[in-house]
């Protein structure tokens, strides 16, 4: 076993540490977590958030694997400092209300530019509108546990900028959280600021009043509820997003990346009211990022719950920024599309661990896609120790959505033949090197498993180890080499109709 505490997700009084599993597969094994030599926590997962701790503090922590009361094996210790106390802004000082209807724009932001270095600005209890805001270097947000930041329903509080928008360089309006609007230096693609963490509380992006306003905007395409580029160090912590107008959290070129107890509400409101004018709103998007750690959070969405992306097209390839590294531990996904790979890939994706989540009401708990036009290559994917159940006939096969687990080449195309092949060009994208194992999955819609490649370039070395479940059709296979499948059962619960 390896322990990592990576050093965005170390603020003045926790501490978040996650560890390699200790053996493969289902594990009946405990965790005991050690600080200082003196127990902490015993969990049966594989990451933890240590609280309590004191600023700028050292710390030895170590994890050791238990079965039946005896210790199988220990990690080696780590030292790790907690980040040092600094200033606070208190946004009720620069004449924040929290009253649910006074604008707040102005003020909140004159507390974001007044906060030292290593500072915080603090959201006391209450509804706070405001309207775009845009974070620095060196800052926590943070918000009371009782705080909502609320979004303005104008638009004309959203300035337009250009940044990323579905995988290309393109107008949109401004999320209710961003970085500044021009990124200094040359390069736009690398990190620009460093170390900045959101904590606690309520985002509520207002999408609802907004996406209208920005669907008949000439202006701009629609804005996400939290939008943070080109940050090397950036930290989640026990917050809840919600409503955005667009996808809900979307990280670009940015390093060193941890989502730790994220809620993600795209879905239905806080009385079980869908959001009936959200669309297309997916739940967390790491886009062309490296290191990203999603453990311990929850996520509802009206699409793909996580997406891994890389751009789009000839101008993705160009840009040529992957994503890679990206863990998703111990998460809970509901309604959507489960945890994706794509479609927007054309930087490359690789080295994506979904381990040890479950999935409620999701009609897919894995989708690996792309299409002609994306290039690049998608390799290295496990999804590992997983259980899906959906039961919701809300979804079915569409062009985009097949199955509980697919890998698709063809996502969202219609009209062209899916036998003829065509000349493999810089566009032509792979897929290869995607292992499923451990998997059980009952759903009463797609496929159970669907794997489709390019008749000029097969999926290649797909692996499908323990599988078992139930859905109307089993397994489809079509342009795919080197597929092996052991102790797979699917039981079909419907005939298709050929």
């Amino acid at each position: 076993m390896k322990l990592y505490a990576p050093m965005e997700a170390r603020t003045p009084d926790t501490v978040m540490i996650y560890w390699d599993k200790f053996r493969e597969g289902p594990c009946t094994v405990d965790y005991q977590v050690y600080v200082n030599d003196r127990l902490f926590s015993c969990v049966a997962c594989t990451d933890e958030t240590i609280t309590g701790l004191d600023a700028d503090t050292e710390y030895t922590l170590q994890v050791a694997a238990a079965e039946n009361g005896s210790i199988l094996e220990k990690t080696d210790p780590l030292i790790v400092r907690t980040a040092p106390l600094s200033g606070v802004m208190d946004i009720s000082a620069f004449g924040a209300a929290g009253d649910g209807k006074s604008l707040n724009t102005r003020p909140i932001q004159l507390a974001i530019d007044a906060c030292p270095p290593g500072g915080t600005v603090y959201v006391p209890d209450g509804v706070y509108v405001t309207g775009a805001l845009f974070l620095k270097s060196d800052m926590t947000l943070r918000l009371s546990n009782h705080a909502t930041l609320l979004g303005s329903g104008d638009i004309r509080d959203y300035p337009v900028f250009s940044y990323r928008y579905e995988g290309r360089e393109a107008p949109r309006f401004a999320s209710l959280i961003n970085m500044p609007i021009e990124v200094p230096g040359a390069c736009k693609t690398k990190p620009a600021w460093k170390n900045v963490t959101i904590r606690g509380g309520v985002i509520n992006a207002n999408g609802m009043a907004l996406i209208q306003q920005e669907l008949d905007s000439p202006h701009g395409h629609r804005g996400s509820a939290v939008c943070l580029r080109n940050v090397d160090g950036l930290y989640l912590y026990d917050v809840t997003v919600r409503q955005a107008p667009f996808w809900c959290l979307h990280v670009i070129y940015s390093n060193h990346v941890t989502m730790n107890r994220v809620r993600i509400r795209n879905k239905f409101d806080e009385q079980g009211n869908r959001y009936q004018a959200l669309y297309n709103g997916d739940g967390i998007d790491p886009d062309s990022c490296s290191d990203v750690a999603i453990v311990h959070s929850s996520i509802e969405s009206q699409d793909d719950c996580i997406a891994v992306k890389s751009g789009r097209d000839e101008e993705g390839r160009a840009v040529a920024v992957p994503s890679v590294r990206i863990r998703i531990t111990n998460c809970e996904f509901s309604h959507g599309f489960g945890a994706a790979v794509g479609s927007e890939m054309s930087g490359g994706v690789s080295d994506v661990l979904v381990q040890d989540c479950t999935f409620r009401q999701s009609f897919s708990l894995a989708s690996v896609k792309n299409c002609r036009g994306r290039g690049s290559v998608i390799e290295r994917v496990l999804y590992e120790n997983i259980r899906m159940v959906n039961t919701s006939a809300e979804h079915d096969m569409t062009k985009w959505f097949k199955g509980a687990i697919y890998v698709d080449q063809f996502y969202g195309v219609d009209g062209v033949s899916m036998k003829e092949s065509e000349p493999v060009s810089d566009g032509t994208p792979a897929i290869r090197d995607i292992v499923f194992r451990n998997i059980t999955l009952d759903t009463v819609r797609g496929y159970g498993i669907y794997l489709r490649g390019l008749p000029e370039n097969h999926l290649r070395n797909i692996q499908l180890e323990n599988v078992a479940g139930s859905a109307p059709y089993t397994i489809y296979t079509k342009h795919a080499d080197e597929i092996t499948m052991e102790n797979v059962h699917i039981s079909e619960t419907e005939r298709k109709n050929e």
